[in-house]
């Protein structure tokens, strides 16, 4: 302990007349463990569905082209087979000036073909049915094919538009029919209510058969609600020499495309719903470990030093080959450096004692044989301030061993259950008798505190709080000491009216070698030895040592907490 810190000078007023500048409110900074980092990492595994639906709507588009040409080559072998058979598509000569034709006409400003009315027929004719027999072998197909002429007469008709028949989830599990629940929210199943119906009206406004019926093979898609299953049609123009005669149209529904782009998907999301689990659990696993390697590693490192200030060494993931383990051992292998610079620093006083004692028995034989040789008299001056000199030299070897004895009788000393109390009360009336000059007042409890240790040793410690109060403490002012009994242990403090502690020995007081004395020639040495013994004391009765300054600032509280018997 020494003087209060200096303070700081005073900011200079603001202008007069000037608003303060508005302090900027620090907002906490968010802290994330390496488990939610790497949960939030794994949320990137949700751009592998995105991928896989991108590629199964791809694929959807390639079976759509296939669909359409395989509709668009059946269609074409059908129309091979009626080429160059007008008989076969109805034709009769056109009669001019009457109301009802057999061409088409092209209504103003339109490029389509609009049909006009025709009479109705009174029979079948055997064209009729020698088409309807070409297309006999066709009619185990999935597909529905038409035969229409110029006039968009349905000549002949074959197949139908089959849909997969529905599920009957009642011979599901109910795992199953829940699952399909949930799938069908995400990826609809393909409807299968079409407009499946011959209607003249909806045939001539279909796109495919116009282009048809102006030489052009065309397919259409009818439009629907994303997800249902739609009919998918080509029509292929039939000639007769350079003039078409009628158009060949093929339908199909996207019913098996929709399926099987369902099932693709129901797949996917099953696959990318077990990864994304797997990848997660993986993850978290691996973050689990790594925070808790981290975490011990942090733990050993916080722990390195004891309340002896002996230094251990670190064993987390000292083998493992990552990272983690080449920062354990680096850890370890400062530890062991620092280690044996601290052996060196304790074991230096006691060879430094051994070294200085024979010269300073050389010195002293020398001056005591001085004594008794005739001298002058200023020589006596001389002669006084050398012997104060290997005093003072000599107190300071009997400190410096001080600490090096003590760590080697700890270590032999066996412990006993004494009252506490009745030691810290003893220790006081001594204090009195020692320190004449100073007051000494006690506040302990009416009843025993039993401790396990050793009473000699406790009472060191207390010597040793005592001589570091009666040095700081103002003149006329008391030293207290006070004994408190807690749940587990027993709080020993002693508290004096001085300086407070400065911020530079926060942590450092009771280290070895550290004094807040001021070296101002006093023939007393202070090695700042005294409250490291008092430490090794209190760490040797299960307890620790702490300093703070009064809460008023005019005074210093040391207390020892020691664990209870």
């Amino acid at each position: 302990m020494n003087a209060p810190a200096p303070v700081e000078p005073a900011a200079p007023p603001a202008a007069s007349g000037a608003a303060p500048a508005p302090r900027r409110r620090a907002w906490p900074r968010p802290r994330f463990s390496l488990r939610a980092k790497l949960a939030l990492l794994s949320l990137l595994l949700l751009a592998l569905p995105w991928v896989g639906y991108r590629y199964v709507k791809e694929m959807e588009n390639f079976l759509l082209a296939g669909q359409t040409q395989a509709l668009m080559a059946t269609a074409r072998a059908v129309a091979t087979a009626l080429h160059d058979r007008p008989q076969l598509m109805g034709i009769k000569p056109r009669t001019r000036g009457t109301p009802l034709e057999t061409e088409f006409a092209l209504l103003p400003g339109e490029e389509l073909l609009e049909p006009l009315p025709m009479p109705p027929r009174e029979e079948e004719p055997a064209s009729v049915a020698e088409v309807e027999a070409i297309l006999k072998g066709l009619d185990r197909t999935t597909s529905r094919i038409w035969v229409v002429n110029r006039d968009l007469r349905v000549l002949a008709l074959s197949g139908r538009l089959k849909t997969a028949a529905p599920v009957d989830e009642s011979k599901l599990a109910w795992w199953h029919r829940l699952w399909r629940r949930a799938l069908a929210v995400v990826v609809p199943p393909p409807g299968t209510r079409l407009d499946a119906a011959l209607d003249r009206e909806r045939l001539a406004r279909g796109r495919e058969v116009h282009e048809a019926l102006l030489g052009v093979p065309g397919a259409r898609l009818s439009e629907a609600r994303p997800g249902q299953a739609v009919i998918l049609s080509a029509a292929h123009p039939i000639w007769s020499g350079d003039k078409v005669l009628g158009a060949v149209v093929v339908e199909e529904t996207t019913h098996s495309i929709l399926s099987l782009r369902n099932q693709a998907l129901e797949r996917l999301l099953a696959l990318t719903l077990a990864g994304f689990v797997v990848a997660v659990v993986v993850l978290m696993g691996f973050a689990s470990r790594l925070s808790s390697r981290i975490r011990r590693l942090r733990d050993e490192a916080e722990s390195a030093i004891d309340a002896r200030g002996r230094i251990t060494g670190l064993a987390a993931a000292s083998h493992a080959g990552d990272e983690v383990g080449d920062l354990a051992r680096s850890f370890s292998a400062l530890l062991e450096r620092v280690t044996r610079h601290n052996a060196y620093l304790e074991s230096m006083a006691s060879r430094l004692s051994h070294e200085l004692r024979t010269p300073i028995a050389v010195v002293r034989s020398s001056l005591e044989n001085l004594h008794a040789e005739p001298l002058p008299e200023g020589a006596r001056t001389y002669m006084e301030r050398a012997e104060a000199g290997l005093r003072r030299l000599s107190r300071i070897l009997a400190r410096m061993s001080e600490a090096s004895r003590l760590e080697q009788a700890l270590a032999a000393t066996e412990t006993e259950r004494f009252d506490l109390r009745a030691v810290v009360a003893e220790c006081v009336n001594g204090y009195r008798v020692a320190y004449p000059r100073r007051r000494f007042e006690a506040d302990l409890p009416d009843f025993p505190v039993w401790v396990r240790g050793a009473p000699d040793l406790a009472a060191q410690m207390l010597d040793k709080l005592v001589e570091n109060a009666a040095d700081f403490a103002l003149p006329d002012t008391a030293i207290r000491v006070g004994l408190q009994f807690r749940v587990t242990t027993a709080a020993l403090s002693v508290t004096d009216l001085g300086p407070t502690l400065p911020a530079e020995l926060e942590g450092r007081l009771f280290d070895s070698m550290v004094s807040a004395r001021k070296r101002d020639g006093d023939e007393e040495p202070h090695l700042g030895l005294g409250l490291y013994v008092a430490r090794m004391i209190a760490a040797f009765h299960g307890g620790t040592l702490r300093a703070d300054n009064l809460p008023g600032g005019d005074g210093v509280c040391v207390t020892a907490v020691l664990r209870l018997a």
